[in-house]
């Protein structure tokens, strides 16, 4: 199961490098946990694009947006390491695809030392 962070989706929305490979994982589907979801809504809606439009093309595929269980939660405060670079919603992200046993689809080079990790570019 693909898990798709933020930075992954954006990546797709933007087409910047590492697009492509987002492109072809959400073709096989997944899912976005919702704090992820939050954060690429923020950023589309502060470039000023058209989040309807972007909502609308994301949700064309078979992508579902998860919410975070209190495990999760739990899961994301056992992640965290002083100066590890890892925020909340990059844990939570984490903690989601180990509680469904996904590969997290990022961007983040800070992740390359995480199980499960896959970056695109």
């Amino acid at each position: 199961m693909n898990v798709f962070d933020s930075s992954a989706l954006l990546a797709y929305v933007n087409d910047e490098p590492g697009g492509k490979v987002v492109a072809n994982a959400l073709d096989a589907g997944g899912v976005v946990p919702s704090p992820s979801w939050a954060e690429v809504a923020q950023k589309v809606r502060a470039a000023g694009a058209d989040w309807d439009a972007v909502r609308g093309a994301l949700l064309s595929f078979e992508l579902a947006v998860v919410p975070v269980t209190m495990d999760d939660a739990e899961a994301a405060a056992e992640l965290w390491q002083r100066g590890a670079g890892l925020s909340l919603g990059d844990r939570l992200c984490l903690a989601v695809a180990a509680r469904l046993d996904g590969a997290v689809l990022t961007a983040d080079q800070q992740w390359s030392a995480q199980p499960r990790v896959k970056l695109i570019r």
